[in-house]
């Protein structure tokens, strides 16, 4: 009796999920429970936009009446199981933004009745299958999955290569002809890449991907002029090492969209190495934490300038930074981020940095993460942004044209960089390891690591870790304890909890940092505890 109600309890969730989830901030979490699979008679499935991890449970398969199976924006992980292959009535299959890995299986093709497949926006590669739904790319979704090649020609992926090679026993004039062809090839694509390139700076407009609609956005100057009533000092939503980003509103189709530009210096040294930079960060990655950018503008301007700027989706709750020293409200008060919010915020940021460090097939360093980095959305969810100084990790850098020290150099910014930086380390994963603790220990202290009490061998990070051996309530914001006058020695305990992994992420030698995943694990884990105490206490999440 006992787990019949409580598999009604599940089923009544899952119905109920959509509607929670607009209603409430906070995401689900945890794992799908493996006691899905006594739900029989289940005819729809839908989790999406949570935050659940663990794998696609091989169970789902006893749900023989499952038509609709709905668990885009999630954290999965590991591959679509096999046992799927036995869901005769599956009708749509949306596995979508989540970091599913491994080869398409390719039972999926051999499905009759499946209608729909999204799987877009994972880490799966290897060679897409030519059977069933795959033969439509109108049915089969599979963009953002950079590790795809072949299938249909529609799907736009480059041909796989052919790991059967013949028997080195042919003829050796023949294998001399082949490779004197393909290098002639290489040396007529060398030319007319050369040729396009000189071509393209006189080009007034360049069109990219756009990540917001998935179709093409063009964009000029004059367009960017007029969005942003000529780049006026009101619409100034910010300045950089390299640019500055304004407020603009443009058209998309028939709709009024609210932009951030972000236009580049380019007398500045490096400004064109970090517009080279952002782009090419920004053209391989997707993740619901960081910033999706638009479309880019390479033109000239009305004094015949080079003029390049970036268009980012408008964040309209500001950056991280602002938030902890400065944003003020409509009604003149300062803003305050509550516990849960920091918290989710950390999660957040945490989350990208995952997602960056692992990214197929070259992992991502962002190199200048900081609060002023860090945007935030209507939710408070927060998107790191500002790739401007990002490496692909194990790149030559002088692989960017013109090459200037004035971007090569850059590690980040004082009180953030990794303190090997200083000594002309070459930057690596660790390096994010070491601002995301430093950030994590400023968002839960309120103390800048460049203020004016850290002087000679004292900083943040031996700041907080001094503290922690005395008393740690001292050591948290006051704005966080303040709307509690019971319950404050717990809340300390929850701020000590997320110090201890600042402190583990900020450590001096990179060897001995916490790895970004094991520290993003932790901090869900004390969300959900915070989230439990809230409840038990009747309070809101």
């Amino acid at each position: 009796m006992s787990i019949m109600i409580v598999m009604q309890f599940f089923v009544f969730a899952l119905l109920c999920l959509p509607c929670w989830a607009n209603a409430v901030h906070p995401k689900l979490t945890g794992t799908i429970p493996p006691e899905v699979s006594n739900l029989v008679n289940l005819g729809s499935l839908d989790v999406s936009d949570n935050r659940i991890t663990g794998l696609v449970p091989a169970s789902l398969a006893q749900c023989g009446s499952l038509q609709y199976l709905i668990m885009e924006g999630n954290l999965l992980q590991g591959t679509i199981p096999a046992s799927m292959s036995q869901m005769k009535g599956l009708l749509v299959l949306d596995v979508s933004r989540n970091n599913l890995s491994g080869d398409i299986p390719v039972f999926l093709g051999d499905m009759q009745g499946l209608a729909t497949l999204n799987i877009s926006f994972n880490n799966f590669e290897g060679e897409v299958p030519k059977r069933g739904l795959f033969l439509n790319a109108s049915a089969a979704l599979i963009e953002g999955n950079y590790g795809l090649c072949g299938g249909i020609p529609q799907f736009n992926l480059h041909p796989c290569s052919n790991h059967t090679s013949k028997k080195w026993s042919h003829k050796i004039v023949v294998f001399i002809s082949v490779g004197s062809a393909f290098l002639c090839i290489i040396l007529v694509l060398f030319a007319l890449f050369a040729r396009r390139k000189l071509r393209s700076e006189f080009t007034k407009t360049r069109r990219v991907p756009s990540l917001h609609s998935g179709q093409h956005m063009r964009v000029t100057y004059a367009e960017l002029v007029r969005a942003t009533s000529g780049f006026a000092s009101e619409n100034l939503l910010g300045t950089g090492s390299f640019g500055s980003v304004y407020k603009g509103t443009m058209m998309d189709g028939d709709q009024e969209v609210i932009v951030a530009v972000k236009v580049l210096n380019l007398q500045q040294r490096g400004a064109s190495q970090s517009f080279v930079a952002e782009c090419e960060t920004l053209r391989c990655i997707r993740h619901r934490n960081l910033v999706k950018i638009l479309t880019v503008c390479s033109s000239i301007d009305s004094r015949g300038l080079d003029f390049k700027a970036l268009v980012f989706e408008f964040m309209p709750n500001g950056d991280l930074d602002q938030w902890q020293h400065s944003r003020l409200l409509e009604d003149g008060s300062h803003g305050v981020l509550s516990l849960t919010q920091r918290i989710d915020i950390a999660i957040d940021v945490a989350s990208a940095l995952e997602y960056l460090h692992h990214n197929k097939p070259v992992p991502i360093v962002h190199c200048d993460l900081k609060p002023s980095n860090i945007l935030l959305d209507n939710d408070m969810v927060a998107h790191v942004g500002d790739f401007g100084l990002a490496r692909f990790l194990h790149q030559d850098d002088t692989s960017l044209p013109e090459i200037s020290s004035g971007w090569a150099t850059r590690r980040g910014t004082i009180g953030y960089a990794a303190p090997e930086y200083g000594q002309g380390n070459e930057v690596s994963v660790y390096g994010d390891t070491y601002s995301y603790g430093i950030l994590l220990l400023e968002l839960f202290t309120g103390k800048r690591p460049t203020d004016g009490d850290f002087l000679q061998d004292l900083n943040l990070h031996s700041y907080v870790e001094i503290a922690l051996r005395d008393q740690a309530s001292n050591l948290a914001n006051l704005c966080l304890l303040s709307s509690l006058e019971e319950g404050t020695t717990m809340r300390a305990a929850f701020i000590t909890s997320v110090l201890h992994i600042g402190i583990l992420c900020s450590k001096e030698l990179p060897i001995d940092r916490m790895q970004i995943g094991d520290a993003t694990r932790e901090l869900l884990a004390i969300r959900d505890k915070y989230r439990t105490h809230l409840l038990s206490e009747g309070g809101s999440i």
